[in-house]
């Protein structure tokens, strides 16, 4: 059902620089310091288009800059239509881990067709600054990071094939990741790859802004260019791994909980223990080792500070005799996160989703310490430490056609930006 298809990517050339000097992290990542970071290293770092700041109109400015580079010959499509297999090799607490995937075109679908499934909550301001920045520029400069199911193996001992050479590049970033890239041009393989996929469906990672961005993109360019099916604007760049990668990480996303009026810690919890048994902790990291416990026992929990105590919440019940998750689907019921925002946020707090979306009350950091940090320096009333959502729980919730709230899921380590761009024609 997924309609893969090569193309001759946009890519810097040695009059650009170093490869590792040209590409980032992906864009909603970045701080302002980084940014200044990677283009005064190396002006031509793809940071400039990515994540325009530059001129009175960033997004026409960025538009500027990217013609200036084709036409001086800093980046150059690809003299053929190819597919690019892509390497992250990285470590985690002295661990080992590695995923190949390869990058392609992927034929745009609406997501009520349930070919292309997401998974995550987006955001409007997002979308549109992505949408300004396409029609400046009229290029994927990163790519959305896709998951497929294949349960025969097919997938991955053809990418090892159409890898068997050394990587056109290799180089190992700041955060220790190691990225690798090969070309393959054989017809015949890309072919076969292709027909691997007429009967997959795809599960977006990362990337739901710019994957609905490219949507509409497309619809921009049909009622303002007459463009028609089948044109470049139909496609979007996609990095696609098999969902049972066992390289794949994913990292949990805390919530702060902050701007409460008249928050009382002691109310709060009194509340919970009609759904929690609670256990108090000496210490973050006690917090951090008894989730992991709890999460391997299969069990519904998350840490909770307020500046005294540390304290784990379990849930004491089965989520299907909870009457308050019983609207929610099965496949969201059960996810920490959808227990942690309906119970407490929601129920307990009164942070409702638009509040949630708005980050009025709360907040999201992906690092346990700055969550405890924000509670003692005073910008907190409380936070919240979560275990991460599954790999097989992502695909449950995009197969049923919901969605988990925002930023339920963080995959490690993020794909670079700027190793393969998308010219769109």
């Amino acid at each position: 059902m997924a309609v893969i298809k090569p193309f001759s990517a946009l890519r810097f050339t040695e009059k650009a620089g170093h490869i590792q000097e040209l590409c980032c992290p992906p864009y909603d990542i970045i701080s302002e310091e980084q940014r200044q970071q990677f283009l005064k290293t190396n002006p031509n770092n793809v940071i400039r288009l990515e994540l325009p700041k530059d001129g009175e109109n960033p997004y026409e400015t960025a538009g500027e800059i990217f013609k200036q580079w084709v036409d001086e010959g800093v980046v150059q499509n690809d003299k053929a239509d190819a597919i690019y297999i892509y390497e992250e090799a990285f470590e985690i607490s002295g661990k080992k881990y590695s995923f190949k995937g390869f990058i392609s075109r992927v034929k745009l679908e609406e997501f009520s067709k349930g070919i292309i499934l997401p998974h995550e909550q987006t955001l409007s301001k997002a979308k549109t600054d992505r949408l300004n920045l396409m029609c400046t520029t009229s290029c994927n400069f990163s790519q959305i990071y896709s998951l497929y199911i294949d349960k025969s193996g097919e997938t991955p001992k053809l990418l090892d094939k159409m890898s068997k050479f050394s990587p056109i590049n290799e180089f190992c970033d700041a955060d220790g990741v190691t990225h690798r890239l090969w070309i393959c041009t054989d017809v015949d393989m890309i072919c076969k790859l292709s027909h691997q996929f007429d009967d997959r469906k795809l599960y977006i990672a990362d990337g739901h802004h710019r994957y609905e961005t490219g949507i509409n993109y497309r619809n921009h360019m049909r009622k303002t260019a007459g463009a028609k099916e089948g044109d470049d604007c139909d496609y979007i760049m996609m990095m696609l791994v098999d969902m049972q990668n066992e390289g794949l990480v994913v990292f949990p996303t805390h919530r702060i909980i902050k701007g409460i009026n008249n928050f009382n810690s002691e109310s709060l919890i009194q509340k919970c223990q009609n759904y929690f048994d609670l256990e108090k902790f000496s210490g973050k990291n006690d917090v951090l080792t008894k989730l992991e416990l709890k999460y391997n026992q299969g069990k519904k929990a998350f840490g909770y500070f307020d500046g005294k105590e540390y304290k784990i919440l379990t849930l004491k019940m089965d989520t299907s005799d909870v009457t308050q998750l019983s609207d929610l689907d099965p496949s969201l019921r059960t996810l920490d996160v959808s227990i942690l925002h309906t119970l407490i946020l929601e129920n307990l707090l009164g942070i409702d989703k638009e509040n949630m979306a708005n980050q009025t009350n709360l907040k999201y950091t992906r690092d346990a310490q700055e969550a405890v940090d924000s509670v003692n320096n005073g910008f907190a009333n409380c936070c919240f430490i979560i275990n991460p959502t599954r790999i097989s729980e992502i695909a449950d919730v995009a197969a049923a056609g919901e969605k988990m709230p925002q930023k339920s899921t963080y995959f490690y380590p993020k794909l670079i930006t700027g190793l393969v761009m998308n010219k769109i024609d």
